[in-house]
């Protein structure tokens, strides 16, 4: 069946696994003990880098380490930890400045997203000439940034292999992305062992993060890529994100809690490292889609943070979805091994009740009303994310004010079944 979807211009979806896009780095190096590559991958561009990374993590010994590693190669390292959640402008003027002092050949990005992303605008405000505003949006950066590699220290974001960067401008209402190809990293380091000593409460919302981006990307709608033409920065679920999508969901299946209850497990910290990386790398071209745009109101409503946002959302948003995703959400409910029954219906009941289960097992509330919404609030949340287009045209129905508003109710209410009514998709 052929799935039409509002759009901006990508074309009609079209059936499962015809086309794929992926957008990657250079190179992406995983497993323990691959933060001592990255002198080795500074050192063909030059011999000065620059550290982007916040307070916190500039007192690490992973830090640290980083840096005895480059100067013992013969680089020259100068660091700029002054990084902050949600990249103020403020924040990205202060690195620039420190950056163009320092002549960096190359960036390196050191931290959870925030700091990637820092890593990624500076790159690009070092090579283009600002405002950064005037790179918002998509398919705007002109050309080439300075070669960035990105350390990730958490499990969740994938900043270190995607192609956006998320800033706050105080001049918006909500947090604003960059978006181009041109901003994935030159080279992607993930080292698990980074991640221990994450904070629990971090480790479970990158954690759900990691998940909603995984099946988002897996659920998005499908689209003929117009071939002739420069793609959009997200063309939709894919062929080749499809198999990453799902790796990335039976790993965090098998380790989300665990990280959560056993903060010291290192192969659950090695595996949801692995399950972010793939996550990222399926959503880095298919995009994601409405628990992602609901969440922008959300977040900005209630201060709580963006991973927490969009795992509470993401169990409504397959429901909502499921009659545009059965094969999909078939596959979810073999990968997570809750697919006894032989009745499809019950087999991705089971999927999205083991979603449920996971979101609810690393301590995140169910329910929109359990953090502080207003139901009051709900249409005006449901018309503020219709005018999200990037990210409600990418979803695999055709989500227009009407059935935003009723994702948020149900979500509010904690009642997947109040969904069960949607009509499916066009």
């Amino acid at each position: 069946m052929t799935i039409e979807i509002a759009s901006s211009g990508a074309g009609p979806i079209v059936g499962a696994g015809t086309t794929g896009v992926l957008r990657l780095p250079r190179q992406v190096l995983f497993g323990r003990g691959s933060l001592e590559s990255v002198p080795v991958l500074v050192r063909p561009h030059g011999r000065r880098a620059l550290i982007c990374t916040d307070a916190t993590m500039a007192a690490t010994p992973g830090l640290a380490a980083l840096r005895a590693a480059l100067e013992r190669a013969g680089i020259e390292v100068s660091l700029f930890a002054d990084g902050v959640p949600e990249v103020p402008l403020t924040v990205v003027d202060d690195s620039v400045r420190h950056a163009r002092a320092a002549r960096p050949d190359v960036i390196i990005g050191f931290g959870g997203g925030s700091s990637l992303d820092l890593a990624k605008v500076t790159a690009l405000l070092l090579e283009h000439p600002g405002p950064l505003e005037g790179y918002y949006g998509e398919n705007l950066v002109p050309g080439p940034v300075l070669p960035v590699v990105a350390v990730p220290t958490t499990a969740g974001t994938g900043s270190e292999v995607t192609p956006v960067a998320v800033v706050s401008d105080p001049q918006r209402q909500f947090k604003v992305g960059i978006s181009s190809p041109y901003l994935v990293p030159a080279y992607a380091v993930v080292d698990p062992d980074l991640t221990h000593g994450c904070p629990v409460i971090v480790s479970a919302h990158s954690g759900a993060d990691a998940l909603a981006h995984a099946l988002e990307s897996l659920t998005a709608g499908r689209r003929r890529p117009a071939w002739q033409s420069t793609l959009p920065v997200f063309v939709g679920a894919n062929r080749l994100g499809q198999t990453l999508a799902l790796e990335a969901v039976g790993a965090i299946g098998s380790s989300l809690r665990e990280v959560v209850v056993s903060p010291d497990d290192r192969d659950a910290r090695t595996a949801m490292a692995h399950a972010s990386l793939c996550a990222a790398m399926s959503f880095g071209s298919a995009g994601t889609h409405l628990g992602h745009a609901l969440q922008y109101s959300i977040g900005a409503a209630t201060h709580t943070s963006h991973g927490l946002g969009v795992g509470l959302l993401l169990p409504y948003v397959l429901e909502v979805c499921r009659p545009a995703c059965t094969d999909e959400l078939l596959l979810v409910a073999d990968v997570l091994g809750v697919a006894a029954a032989t009745d499809a219906d019950r087999r991705i009941d089971a999927a999205i009740d083991e979603v449920a289960s996971i979101i609810d097992a690393i301590g995140i509330p169910g329910t929109l009303r359990e953090i502080g919404v207003d139901r009051a609030d709900l249409p005006a949340f449901a018309a503020q994310t219709s005018t999200f287009g990037r990210l409600v045209d990418n979803a695999p129905v055709v989500a227009d004010e009407a059935l935003l508003l009723r994702v948020l109710e149900a979500s509010w209410e904690g009642d997947r079944d109040m969904l069960r009514t949607v009509p499916g998709p066009r």
